[in-house]
C-alpha cells in the first residue's frame, strides 16, 4: 500500500488543510509526518506506522533492539511479524539478515567538518540517489526542509544503560517534520537549539572522543533525519557493527600517519573508537579495513602526526554543501 492523493483517513488529519487541534486525535507534528509520507514515493502505511512507533517511543524501541529492555510477552508475536515485514523472510541472525537490517537503518560516519555542514545550512536541500555516499539499498536521500530547525534529544542508547557516558543530550534531530515531532512528543527530554549550539555540541563530543554519525532510516521517510554523537561503549549501532551488522558506512576518508612527527605516545590507539590504530616498533599504524575515517584520532594526536586523506575505496564523503553544488572544496 502506497500513499496516494485519495488516501485520506480522518484519524490522520485527512486533507492538506490545517485541522483544528481540538478535534484531532493526533498531534500536529504527527499529521505533518503523515502528509510528508503521502508525498514520499513508495512510502507505505506500514512504513508510517513503523516510523511513528520508532520516533514516538525511541527509548523502548532502541532498548529492545539493543537487548537492554525485554520485549513484553504479549508483543513478541507482533515484533516477530514486524521483523518479517521489514526485513523479509530472511529475518534472523544470518549475514544476509544482518545486511537486510542495515539496508533499512544505517549511519554514515562524518568527520566534524562534514557534520557542521549538516547543521548550518540556510536553505532547503534535496539530494537523491546518493549510492556512492550512502551505500545501502534504501534510505539514501537528504531532503532537508527547514534545516535550521534543530532539536537536541537525550540519547536513547546512553539513557538505556547503567552509568552511561555524559551528557545525555547529544542526539541532533535536524529539519522537518522530524524536529517538531520529537519536540512535541518528548518535551521533557528534548529542546530546540540554534545552529551555533548544535556546532558547539558537535565540537564538545569530538573533544570527548565520540563519533558523529548521520543516520538514515526507511521508516523516517527514507532519508536523513539525525546526527548521533556516539560512544563505543553505549551506542547500539557501533555494537551492532562490531557484531557483524554492517550498519555504519565509512566517511570516505582514511587516517594516514606521518612517521616523522609520530612519537609513539599511543594516544591515538587509546582513543580510536573502531580499534583501527596500534603501535608497532614505536610508531602508530592504521588498519585500513577497520578505519572508518571519523577523525577522532586526528583531533587527539598531540604531535599532529595524523591526517584524514580521501580514500575512494571507502566511498564519497558526505559533504552536503559540495553535493548540493554550493561548495566544491573537499
Amino acid at each position: 500500500m502506497v500513499y496516494s492523493g485519495r488516501s485520506d483517513p480522518a484519524i490522520l488529519g485527512g486533507s492538506e488543510r490545517p485541522c483544528d487541534e481540538g478535534r484531532s486525535m493526533l498531534k500536529r507534528s504527527t499529521r505533518r509526518l503523515w502528509r510528508e509520507g503521502r508525498r514520499a514515493p513508495g512510502y507505505s502505511f506500514v512504513d508510517f506506522l513503523h516510523g511513528y512507533v520508532y520516533a514516538r517511543w525511541p527509548y523502548r524501541y532502541i532498548g529492545w533492539a539493543k537487548g537492554d529492555r525485554k520485549i513484553p510477552l504479549f508483543l513478541v508475536p507482533i515484533v516477530g511479524l514486524a521483523a518479517k515485514l521489514f526485513l523479509g523472510k530472511g529475518a534472523g541472525r544470518s549475514a544476509a539478515a544482518k545486511r537486510a537490517f542495515a539496508d533499512h537503518y544505517h549511519g554514515k560516519v562524518v568527520p566534524t567538518r562534514a557534520a557542521e555542514q549538516l547543521v548550518t545550512l540556510d536553505v532547503d536541500v534535496e539530494l537523491r540517489g546518493l549510492e556512492q555516499v550512502i551505500p545501502y539499498a534504501t534510505a539514501q536521500d537528504i531532503l532537508l526542509q527547514e534545516p535550521d530547525h534543530i532539536v537536541v534529544l537525550e540519547c536513547p542508547c546512553r539513557a538505556g544503560v547503567p552509568n552511561p557516558c555524559r551528557p545525555l543530550d547529544v542526539c541532533l534531530i535536524i529539519g522537518e517534520p522530524f524536529a517538531d515531532f520529537i519536540l512535541e512528543h518528548h518535551p521533557a527530554k528534548s529542546r530546540r537549539i540554534t545552529q551555533q549550539e548544535a556546532v558547539a555540541i558537535l565540537r564538545a563530543e569530538r573533544a570527548r572522543g565520540h563519533v558523529h554519525h548521520a543516520f538514515f532510516k526507511d521508516a523516517m521517510l527514507g532519508r536523513f533525519y539525525a546526527i548521533c554523537n556516539c560512544c563505543s561503549c553505549c551506542c547500539g549501532a557501533m555494537k551492532a557493527h562490531r557484531s557483524g551488522t554492517p550498519m555504519l558506512a565509512p566517511s570516505g576518508y582514511l587516517c594516514e600517519v606521518e612517521p616523522e612527527r609520530c612519537e609513539g605516545c599511543g594516544a591515538c590507539a587509546e582513543i580510536c573508537p573502531f580499534d583501527a590504530l596500534s603501535l608497532e616498533s614505536g610508531l602508530a599504524r592504521v588498519a585500513p579495513d577497520r578505519c572508518m575515517g571519523c577523525g577522532v584520532c586526528v583531533a587527539h594526536c598531540p604531535q599532529g602526526a595524523l591526517a584524514l586523506v580521501l580514500a575512494p575505496a571507502k566511498g564519497e564523503p558526505l559533504l552536503v554543501r559540495r553535493l548540493a553544488g554550493r561548495d566544491e572544496a573537499l
